[in-house]
């Protein structure tokens, strides 16, 4: 097989360490809980591990509101939990990616509390302006969480600018000494044996020096995200961010990889992937996450990506994550199975959100048991990002095995439906979890998943057919969309080696909801058709 850097060759498993192991009894889960599983992830198939933030956080928005980059909050344990977890992934054979948050910190961070003293050496780490001539904000730019993305600071006299939560003011990025601080930071977690980081909000980072005002989006309408109402191209993807991407790369040792959170459309999507691989090796695609879930849409944005991507650079795929309604939600759980064929057979790497493995749904919380602060902020968001965020179930216990049924945990875990968890599906042959260990291994072992080329091959109303080949092998990936039986002509000699049901002698239909691996010849003249 061929010798690829191993961000490009295995699977990639995203942990909110809040909700997947509470190791004392305290109902949040913690570090510790995290390195007591290692084994089961180990076993799953996954290569390396992301860690949402565990750094110290008034925890205003749940960690991504840091008071010491280099530090653990309580919470999650301390700086040596931290370095044997990291240790201990390696043992297992894991690499570790963490949260880099660079451009916030929490207003208690003490460079924003230095940073209100106009004299401090601090005083421009921050995105500082004087009110309008006729008083009010600087401009009209928004917070993605709401309202104004301006503060202003009775101390200092001035306005301070948010991209979230006023508690989360932007660092100045175009300071040098903010630069070398944060660089300082990647440098002492690589120190502890990190692998890579996983860049937070990286498109908010620069912002138009001349703080122009953003202007009207046309398409936006009443009831709409009011973010949008505005188009960010003066407060967001700023064209000099590919001077911060090589910083960041020449901080890094070669073998480490940089992800980086970007809700962006394709074509805005390749400026981080800069040339012949001088970028940001995985800029997040998210499309799959908002993508309609039909085989011609999926078709198009597989192919769109492909066609994009310059050279040199490497895909990605994610189905969920912390910010986003877990899939087997929006797409129900028997195509959830469907989506899992899709996320570990299209060409690039694959992230998992925790409990995707499981067919975990979210669960609704109201009332008090909410946490998530957008819900104080935004009227729409009824529940927030918390039914995607409710803990890892370990079990069929009252509290899926997260903590003893006698603690109350963060987050409730039920109501949900029976069967989801990892002791129920472990060893069932029909099981979720099964299924996603099935993926990974048949991944792993073959070239022409790991690292072949990508072809659609059929495209209807219902079904997907594409091909992923290699030099040595060649192999079809069949997706039924519907709930009903599509009947299939394969090239002579494709046989299935796997399936989201029990796998067929000769497949001639496609059963509801069913997924197909097949090994097929290398004859490239080899067609499909319904």
């Amino acid at each position: 097989m061929d010798v690829l850097p191993w961000w490009q060759t295995g699977a990639i498993y995203q942990i909110y360490p809040r909700s997947f192991a509470d190791s004392n009894d305290d109902g949040v889960g913690d570090l510790a809980g995290v390195t007591g599983h290692l084994e089961y992830l180990a076993g799953l198939g996954v290569a390396a591990i992301w860690l949402s933030p565990f750094y110290p956080s008034p925890m205003d928005d749940f960690g991504y509101d840091v008071t010491d980059h280099t530090g653990v909050d309580p919470v999650f344990g301390t700086v040596a939990d931290a370095e044997e977890l990291i240790e201990a992934a390696h043992r297992h054979g894991l690499r570790v990616i963490v949260d880099f948050i660079p451009n916030h910190t929490s207003y208690q961070h003490p460079w924003f509390v230095a940073s209100r003293t106009r004299d401090d050496q601090y005083a421009d780490w921050y995105y500082w302006r004087d009110p309008a001539p006729g008083g009010g904000p600087p401009n009209n730019w928004l917070s993605v969480f709401g309202g104004p993305a301006w503060t202003f600071d009775d101390r200092r006299g001035q306005y301070y600018y948010h991209a979230y939560l006023p508690e989360q003011p932007d660092l100045n990025w175009r300071n040098p000494a903010v630069r070398t601080a944060q660089y300082d930071v990647l440098r002492t977690w690589l120190a502890r044996g990190v692998d890579g980081f996983r860049i937070d909000a990286f498109r908010q980072l620069l912002k138009d020096p001349q703080w122009r005002d953003n202007p009207p989006n046309p398409e936006w309408q009443t009831g709409d995200d009011p973010y949008l109402s505005l188009r960010p191209v003066h407060s967001t993807d700023q064209a000099d961010i590919v001077d911060v991407i090589a910083e960041l790369r020449s901080v890094l040792p070669d073998q480490a990889a940089l992800m980086a959170e970007l809700y962006l459309p394709l074509d805005k999507l390749m400026r981080y992937y800069g040339t012949d691989g001088s970028g940001i090796h995985l800029p997040t695609n998210m499309h799959l996450v908002s993508s309609p879930w039909t085989p011609t849409d999926i078709a198009h944005l597989a192919e769109e990506y492909e066609a994009l991507l310059p050279s040199g650079a490497w895909p990605n795929w994610v189905t969920g994550n912390h910010d986003r309604s877990r899939i087997a939600s929006r797409i129900g759980p028997a195509q959830a199975r469907v989506a899992a064929v899709l996320l570990l057979t299209l060409r690039g790497t694959p992230t998992l959100y925790y409990g995707e493995e499981l067919g975990m749904l979210d669960i609704p919380v109201s009332g008090s048991q909410l946490r998530d602060p957008l819900t104080r902020r935004l009227p729409d968001q009824a529940m927030g990002r918390d039914p995607e965020r409710t803990p890892m179930r370990w079990t069929s216990a009252y509290h899926a095995g997260f903590c003893p049924d006698s603690v109350t945990p963060w987050l409730p875990t039920e109501p949900h439906p029976a069967g989801v968890d990892v002791k129920s599906q472990d060893g069932s042959p029909t099981s979720m979890l099964t299924l996603y260990r099935a993926l990974l291994e048949v991944r792993q072992t073959s070239n022409a998943l790991r690292t072949g080329a990508y072809r659609t091959v059929l495209v209807t109303d219902d079904v997907l057919v594409y091909e992923r080949r290699s030099a040595d092998a060649a192999q079809l990936i069949a997706l039924n969309f519907t709930d009903r039986p599509q009947p299939i002509t394969l090239p002579p000699g494709a046989h299935a080696v796997l399936s989201t049901h029990e796998l067929p002698a000769q497949p001639t239909t496609l059963r509801p909801n069913e997924g197909l691996v097949l090994q097929q010849s290398l004859d490239p003249a080899a067609s499909v058709s319904m």
